[in-house]
């Protein structure tokens, strides 16, 4: 195989934005699935706009992509935080972040699942998060990006016979727009911080791209149901954002 179609849900801004860019210049045909259509213009480069909130939303979006494209890596990045104390949460947060941290992935997989068989090839990929080890005001979120670590060794173990990797990278503190919506940028609370991060800083975006690049690669066939902690050491102690 030489062509390559990676759709990347939240495609259209931060680590989404960075890994379609990077993957462009690799010669991949992007598939951007967002609410809202990237601001880049590149000629193999497409979105199609969805909340995937909305699981119907979803459905329309993973009928369009299969009868359009052929997928060979999916990267389900989109994510929400929805922040909040245990007395403040609802059972209403979790089923709204599991729609749109689980829900949204498999009925995407499912639609392009079929070609990935039939090519005995498939990146699968998810954006988690080190609060799936538990963070304060997380209760939903940490649930739901835990879910997705469990899901993808699921995955795994049902795809291997068919040449279909699944992996976790589960990023830390990076500095992305999710980030400064909690800790105000440039702020005392982020140099604090990063000085209680063992690497001594905050990530950036290419962290995170660098490590889906390297599952991203159809020579790494051998490595499957991981989870790659890009976190500046942050999950191998307490970390308290």
């Amino acid at each position: 195989m030489s062509n390559y179609t990676a759709v990347i849900t939240g495609g259209n801004k931060g680590i989404g934005a960075d890994l379609a860019d990077r993957l462009l210049e690799q010669g991949y045909t992007v598939v951007s699935v967002s609410r809202h259509a990237p601001e880049k213009k590149h000629a193999n480069l497409h979105s199609v706009e969805a909340d995937l909130l909305d699981p119907k939303a979803v459905t329309r979006a993973a009928d369009e992509i299969k009868a359009t494209f052929e997928v060979t890596h999916l990267i389900h990045n989109a994510g929400l935080i929805w922040p909040n104390l245990l007395e403040e949460a609802t059972p209403e947060d979790i089923t709204g972040l599991a729609q749109l941290h689980l829900g949204s992935a498999l009925t995407l997989l499912q639609a392009s699942l079929p070609g990935m068989k039939e090519r005995q090839f498939g990146r699968v990929m998810f954006n988690a998060s080190r609060a799936a080890l538990g963070a304060p005001t997380r209760t939903a979120y940490s649930a739901s990006k835990a879910g997705m670590i469990g899901m993808a060794r699921t995955w795994a173990l049902e795809l291997a016979q068919y040449g279909i990797t699944v992996n976790v990278v589960a990023p830390g503190p990076i500095l992305t727009d999710n980030f400064w919506g909690i800790i105000e940028k440039d702020s005392p609370q982020q140099e604090a911080l990063a000085s209680r991060i063992p690497v001594g800083r905050i990530g950036t975006v290419q962290d995170v791209t660098n490590a889906f690049l390297f599952f991203c690669n159809p020579e790494n066939s051998f490595v499957t149901g991981q989870t790659l902690y890009v976190c500046g050491g942050a999950s191998v102690g307490t970390l308290m954002i």
